[in-house]
């Protein structure tokens, strides 16, 4: 491993046993008796068992103040990836070589003992990562003050709210000087405004300090704004390796057509309030796509459903084009002329059609993310499949010669002609 490199990877693998016959495996004497007649019985049946494997034969290097995203779709491996990383779980096979301190943030819940205060959990998340009590106690004010849990800081974790957990439990992790630092999504259990401020922590600490982050997340535009690296996993293999928005674009056009659309029918968290169930592209005569023609009406669709009854729940929008980031966002607050901070929501599910401004848009690929918060309160939910979709230009003079114009947008506008002035 040379000087500059503080995570090598080499051939990792992890494999599990699944059980297909629905009975449950165990480690116990008893259990492994009670296999042993199952086999027996059904020795003449088909294999019960399946290997599967999280992750295959995946290898890469990590150089020291690299912020490298891990990027892929739901059980490409990412999570497992970290797990190993972070000496959760063993590999089945490969090595990996660390230098340096490594903290991790990848549950809720992980790390922190749930019967110990804020307090005391802050200086066991120290002595884990093997620093003395003075170090701690010069780092203690900025991660009380990060956390913004002094009115709790006494009180055993287990009953902050997950929102109070993860704050702790990011800034532990961030200012108690770790060498590597890794996150996975749990972030998006915080509100928007602690999500922004843990970015630019880690951006800080990775820039300034010359720490490496890695970080899990399906939000491409945070990606792009955080890591200058990223690795592509798909199905359990490494894909590739390179600057973030390179990445970013063989994952979105990589493996599956491009449709329009994406659905989420996964069950619920425990406690989840909303949870955002589809989204899809329309054109004009309402048949889902994957290119719109600006010549006719466009629309985007989304679909969520309420578990839990409640007041001021908003869902938002963001529209990005590929090559120049974030066109803008809109909400569900945006149309709500009676004041929707008190509007109830009721357990069910809603559908709203979002009419696209194609006049003023340029033509490219561009990728729409849907959330859905209680407004500086809560994140209820994100939606982790960012939908890609094109805009083809017909109509304006732009689609026929576009020497000279830039721009992230291209709205065609009137110039009146006034009368010469002579000076």
């Amino acid at each position: 491993m040379s000087n500059n490199t503080v995570i090598k990877v080499e051939g990792l693998s992890k494999q599990y046993i699944l059980n297909k016959s629905g009975a449950s495996k165990s480690d116990t004497l008893y259990g492994n008796f009670l296999n042993g007649l199952r086999n027996v019985k059904n020795i003449a049946r088909k294999k019960e068992t399946e290997e599967f494997w999280a992750l295959k034969d995946v290898s890469f290097e990590i150089n020291q103040g690299d912020r490298v995203g891990i990027i892929g779709r739901n059980g490409a491996g990412k999570s497992t990836l970290l797990k190993i990383l972070s000496r959760i779980t063993p590999p089945t096979k490969g090595r990996i070589e660390y230098s340096g301190r490594m903290a991790s943030l990848l549950e809720v819940g992980t790390g922190f003992h749930g019967d110990l205060s804020g307090r005391e959990n802050i200086y066991l998340n120290g002595s884990i990562l093997g620093m003395n009590k003075f170090e701690i106690d010069r780092k203690f004010d900025e991660i009380v003050d990060f956390a913004e849990v002094e009115k709790f800081l006494d009180t055993p974790v287990k009953r902050y709210s997950s929102g109070m957990y993860v704050r702790l439990a990011f800034a532990v992790a961030a200012h108690l000087e770790p060498e590597i630092l890794i996150v996975d999504e749990v972030l998006a259990v915080g509100d928007a405004a602690f999500q922004d401020k843990c970015l630019g922590k880690m951006n800080e600490v990775s820039a300034k300090e010359g720490r490496t982050i890695l970080f899990v997340s399906h939000q491409m535009a945070v990606l792009s704004a955080l890591c200058n690296k990223s690795v592509l996993l798909e199905k359990g293999q490494f894909v590739g390796m390179g600057p973030t928005d390179k990445i970013i674009n063989t994952y979105l056009h990589r493996g599956e057509k491009n449709t329009g659309q994406n659905y989420d029918n996964s069950e619920p968290a425990n406690g989840a309030k909303l949870k955002i169930r589809s989204v899809r592209v329309l054109n004009h005569v309402q048949t889902t796509v994957s290119e719109i023609n600006n010549l006719y009406k466009g629309y985007v669709e989304v679909t969520f459903e309420v578990f839990e009854k409640g007041r001021g729940y908003d869902v938002s929008m963001e529209l990005k084009h590929m090559q120049y980031g974030s066109i803008f966002t809109t909400c569900l607050k945006d149309i709500d002329t009676e004041g929707n901070d008190n509007k109830v929501f009721e357990k069910g599910v809603y559908k709203y059609c979002i009419e696209l401004p194609l006049s003023f848009l340029r033509e490219g690929e561009y990728i729409v993310s849907f959330a859905a918060t209680i407004p500086k309160v809560e994140v209820l939910d994100v939606f982790n499949y960012d939908t890609l979709f094109s805009i083809l230009d017909s109509t304006s003079p732009v689609a026929k010669t576009t020497e000279g114009r830039y721009g992230a947008i291209l709205p065609v506008l009137e110039w009146k002609k006034m009368e010469s002035v002579i000076i």
